[in-house]
């Protein structure tokens, strides 16, 4: 263990969206800060990675309040703001095209524009849209008023709350029967149209991997807000982008990043963090490290089963999971495809559940948007399905089930592009194995199924003292911004009030 390691002050494990913005927001704030990385590349589910000259986004491929604009409401680019960081993006609208069997719907910012393209399919249900979504705007005009770059987990947080932002706190007392509510709760006060309803489950679940009934209403009552307020866009250079944004940050304030350093064990000495110990056998000391692994692989792969309280570690483990994912990474021949555009959600059947697996497939085709990251003449292709983990194993029926689970993506395709297997001239398939084996995931899983109506998220706080946790785990959604804000409640609670509030004025 070297001299600069014996100074740290903390370690974080894992370099997701949620790792890079605590050690960078932290760093800020002048913490000396590691982060190690198990994989070659930093990002997470958020990493991008190069074949053949196609630039893949693994993961995300959905942005909002990215760009320029200020104050931006998206914690992510809070976080780039406070480093001195920014990303060159591309706007666009409509943000996507919903396919299901019937017809085909497109998706705008503008939430005027969304009803009217609504009203085509259904008057009534388009009136009935528009009172549900005044329901929830009214609570994101609540939102919108606290930045989450002021926020923290602890008791710390009120005073702040009270002294700056007393005048929105009133305001939320009419919110307060929504704040811990399911949109399933509110879509049943407003909606009745069946079509409709099945389509705010749609975007839940894009959202949150949960249908309507299981997402909680702030976190749709933001999507809607931000996506008429801010737009959408796609940041140039795809997720890599944002992650190397993030990375230079962290650098910048004096932050380190250590890939192709896996974290085999946190130390932990009489209810204590002590630091932990590398797969290489090196053991590196700080008195606070933050896990961006999951909730399962923290606390069952990084922990001995003593460190834990049995009661404890037993209801985590148990904590129910979103299933994985069967990933077609393609790269196509561009020709005849003008007018292309980038985002697609395809619903193969309207009688099957949304969430069962290979019936709901999102399309994402970001070369669309920026033509480098792509040969001259191509596009590159992302699209995806939830997949159970079950079943999947190393051996000699695995590429034919590879290919047989992909079919209902090249089929989701087929709506998009009809002749897409003619244009392919790369193909890559992803099984849950194979999330789990890159970014070291819990049965290649996206995160906690829990249901808004079963009760809340666990927050960055674990029973060991020292010990912190980030990402999706911490906070409801499957997205950026959520595990983003978890980074910044967790690093502001290690940090005085008083930082905080001079970083941010």
């Amino acid at each position: 263990m070297n001299d600069k390691n014996s100074r740290l002050d903390i370690i974080i494990i894992g370099s997701g969206i949620g790792g890079l913005c605590a050690g960078a927001l932290l760093a800020r704030y002048g913490k000396k800060v590691l982060i190690c990385e198990s994989h070659s590349l930093p990002g997470g589910a958020a990493h991008s990675f190069s074949r053949d000259g196609f630039k893949f986004d693994s993961g995300p491929s959905f942005y909002c309040g990215l760009g320029s604009q200020k104050p931006s409401l998206n914690p992510l680019k809070q976080v780039l703001d406070l480093l001195g960081e920014s990303l060159e993006v591309v706007p666009y609208d409509p943000l996507g095209h919903y396919h299901f069997p019937e017809f085909t719907l497109p998706i705008y910012s503008d939430l005027n524009a969304y009803r009217q393209a609504i009203s085509q399919i259904t008057p009534a249900g388009a009136m009935q849209l528009e009172r549900f979504e005044k329901r929830l705007l009214s609570l994101y005009d609540c939102l919108k008023d606290i930045p989450t770059i002021a926020l923290r987990s602890d008791w710390q947080v009120i005073p702040t709350l009270i002294l700056k932002y007393g005048q929105s706190l009133i305001k939320f007392l009419p919110q307060l029967q929504v704040i811990n509510a399911s949109v399933g709760q509110i879509m049943d006060q407003y909606i009745s149209d069946p079509w409709v309803r099945r389509l705010i489950d749609l975007e839940c679940f894009l959202l949150s991997g949960l249908k309507a009934e299981g997402t909680i209403a702030p976190e749709v009552a933001f999507m809607l807000g931000e996506r008429t307020r801010a737009g959408v866009e796609y940041p140039k250079g795809g997720s890599e982008a944002i992650v190397n944004a993030l990375v230079r940050g962290l650098k910048r304030w004096g932050g380190e990043l250590r890939v192709k350093s896996h974290v085999q064990k946190i130390l932990v000495e009489k209810g204590k963090v002590s630091g932990i110990k590398l797969q290489n056998g090196e053991v590196i000391r700080a008195n606070i490290v933050i896990s961006n692994a999951s909730i399962w692989d923290t606390y069952e792969k990084l922990l001995s089963p003593e460190d834990l309280p049995k009661a404890y570690l037993k209801k985590s483990l148990e904590t129910p999971a979103i299933p994985s994912f069967m990933h077609l990474h393609l790269g196509i021949k561009a020709d005849g495809l003008e007018g292309l555009t980038g985002h697609h959600v395809v619903v193969h059947d309207s009688q099957k559940d949304l969430t069962e697996p290979g019936n709901t497939c999102m399309i994402s085709i970001p070369s669309v948007w920026d033509q480098t990251l792509a040969p001259n003449g191509h596009h590159l292709i992302h699209t995806y399905t939830l997949e159970l983990w079950e079943g999947w194993e190393k051996n000699a029926d695995y590429p034919e089930k590879k290919k047989q689970r992909a079919q209902s993506l090249y089929q989701a395709l087929e709506k998009v592009i009809p002749d897409i297997r003619q244009r392919v001239v790369l193909e890559l398939i992803g099984t849950p194995l194979t999330h789990a084996h890159y970014l070291r995931r819990y049965r290649g899983t996206y995160g906690p199924a829990i249901s808004a109506e079963q009760g809340l998220f666990p927050h960055c706080y674990t029973p060991i003292t020292g010990l912190y946790r980030v990402g999706d785990s911490t906070l409801p959604g499957i997205g950026v911004p959520a595990v983003a804000a978890s980074a910044i409640l967790c690093a502001n609670t290690l940090v005085s009030a008083a930082q905080i509030s001079e970083l941010i004025n």
